[in-house]
């Protein structure tokens, strides 16, 4: 199963597999992982999902929809790494994948 390491604000790391075809923000909120909120539920409706991802994973992590480059307009912490980890499905080739939290998601 593939995994993604989830890093806070403040630096703590979190390494959890997710089964293929979840979303980074599924596997972030089932297990516990704190500064993912996904209030919309993944519906890619709210940014407090908002991670950045790392350089070396955003050619493999896809460019954001229309929809989520919108959403992402909310949050005010946006940069260009920026994605709505709803909008993100795991795959056997994001294995490894990392992503950081903003310090807030409201």
């Amino acid at each position: 199963m593939p995994s993604v390491t989830y890093i806070e604000h403040n630096g703590t790391e979190y390494r959890i597999e997710v089964e293929d075809g979840l979303s980074v923000m599924r596997g972030a909120v089932d297990n516990g992982v704190p500064g993912i909120d996904g209030d919309c539920g993944g519906e890619c409706a709210c940014a407090t999902c908002h991670v950045y991802v790392d350089e070396a994973w955003l050619a493999k992590t896809g460019t954001p929809s229309e929809q989520e480059a919108s959403m992402l307009s909310f949050a005010a912490t946006a940069q260009p790494n920026s994605r709505l980890s709803c909008q993100i499905a795991m795959t056997a080739e994001l294995d490894g994948l990392v992503v950081r939290m903003p310090e807030a998601q409201h």
